[in-house]
């Protein structure tokens, strides 16, 4: 199966648009469609902007409570990368070298992301950058592509020490309820 990271811009899309791309991209990763591998700090940085940013809030309306259930399904859900690199690759944005991180600590096969940045760079290393739209067409019509893919990051696997499962997956809340 597919390791997959996807960044904050996306995960904040899917909650704040429950019937959007990036929602039905995290209800393919609750069934197993490809491993969802995450950080704290990616996590932290989703929280954040949907506790902290008036200008969101202000256009969609939702109690903090619903903030922190998203995080907790996030958490249950997803491998939590540990052991990242230091990497310089995106000068604009030190976040944007978390998720880049992310993907090499848990030898992901993508990101997923709407930041421009990332995405004009279309590759890192062997971890292919993607929009939302493009990671669902994948999934929708070339699986295969998905399972080739993983063998291949199988073969290239060293320690798989560094993406592991959150502890808290044995009860897992359903992420897209408010």
């Amino acid at each position: 199966m597919p390791e997959v990271v996807l960044d904050s811009t996306v995960l904040v899309s899917a909650f704040l648009t429950k019937t959007g791309v990036s929602a039905e991209l995290l209800v393919h990763a609750r069934r197993k469609a490809y491993h969802l591998c995450l950080t704290d700090q990616i996590i932290e940085e989703t929280q954040q902007v949907l506790l902290e940013y008036q200008r969101i809030r202000k256009r969609y309306h939702y109690p903090d409570r619903s903030v922190i259930q998203f995080v907790k399904g996030l958490r249950a859900i997803s491998h939590l990368s540990t052991n990242l690199p230091e990497i310089r690759a995106v000068l604009r944005d030190p976040n944007d070298d978390a998720v880049i991180a992310c993907a090499l600590a848990a030898k992901a096969n993508y990101i997923v992301t709407r930041d421009k940045d990332l995405l004009s760079m279309e590759k890192y290393e062997r971890v292919r950058i993607v929009a939302p739209e493009k990671f669902m067409k994948i999934l929708r019509e070339n699986p295969q592509d998905l399972i080739n893919s993983a063998s291949e990051r199988i073969l290239h696997r060293l320690d798989a020490t560094n993406c592991r499962s959150s502890p808290s997956t044995k009860s897992m809340p359903n992420i897209m309820d408010p």
